[in-house]
């Protein structure tokens, strides 16, 4: 299975899109060096254990493999890095792109190695149905695995590649969207509960679309509520670059229910 991905219950994870790259409907630029270490410190000290970045979140792999080397190695095991591999980002044009040909998958890992060490889980970037049991893609897993990665996963946007993903038994984990604005992969739910793989949720605010223009908390904690009614068993990731809102989500999540 995922490392440290199974499990009873629900955990919060924290995605690094935002320390890496503007993006958003009201893109900001990233936060400074000292900012983004600062906010990794902050996550650890709140007790977040997963970590999900990607080489498409430009400065994001960089800036969390930095993190990782000053810690003790007994910190290191107890986390979950997560990253991707099938977008990239070109650095010259500011841009990303999706190539999912072996050479570029095998490079990209390559390099996510380099620059985080370690890797415990690794997803297929915008893995739509042609791509999750693509001969160059699984060649590529096996690059990783040769490498010394043990757990995969895909990380997709429609039903479709998801069930193509879950059946071909090579994925530990399937990442995509889902809250009560996006409900595109609700169909497949009950598949994924069955199959016993590990859920990892983005997206749960919408892109900031369900806290517009009420009390952020109540937002939080329903948003929370909704994805743990439908996926009892899941990490649900948070996007946030921001250390007064990292901490604001997580106390939202552990109050959920009150």
């Amino acid at each position: 299975m995922a490392h440290h991905l199974d499990g009873p219950g629900l955990k919060l994870g924290l995605g690094l899109l935002s320390i890496g790259r503007a993006w958003g409907v009201a893109p900001s630029a990233p936060p400074s060096e000292s900012e983004a270490q600062a906010l990794l410190a902050k996550a650890l000290e709140l007790g977040i254990t997963i970590f999900d970045t990607a080489p498409a979140y430009a400065q994001s792999e960089a800036r969390l493999g930095r993190f990782l080397t000053a810690l003790e190695p007994s910190a290191r095991r107890r986390l979950t890095i997560m990253t991707k591999a099938g977008e990239h980002w070109d650095f010259e044009r500011g841009s990303s792109f999706v190539d999912h040909s072996r050479d570029a998958l095998v490079r990209s890992i390559d390099r996510s190695l380099s620059l985080l060490g370690t890797i415990d889980v690794l997803q297929i970037h915008k893995a739509t149905s042609d791509v999750v049991t693509d001969p160059d893609v699984i060649a590529a897993m096996e690059h990783a695995r040769r490498c010394g990665v043990t757990a995969f996963g895909a990380s997709v946007s429609d039903v479709e590649a998801g069930r193509l993903a879950l059946e071909s038994g090579m994925y530990d984990a399937l990442q995509f969207p889902l809250n009560m604005l996006s409900q595109t992969m609700a169909p497949l739910l009950p598949e994924l509960e069955s199959s016993g793989r590990a859920a990892i949720v983005n997206r749960p605010f919408a892109m900031g679309g369900l806290l517009a223009e009420q009390p952020f908390e109540e937002a939080a904690k329903a948003a929370f509520r909704y994805i743990e009614k439908r996926l009892p068993r899941a990490v649900i990731l948070t996007g946030t670059g921001n250390v007064a809102h990292l901490a604001q989500n997580l106390e939202a999540f552990q109050n959920r229910s009150a």
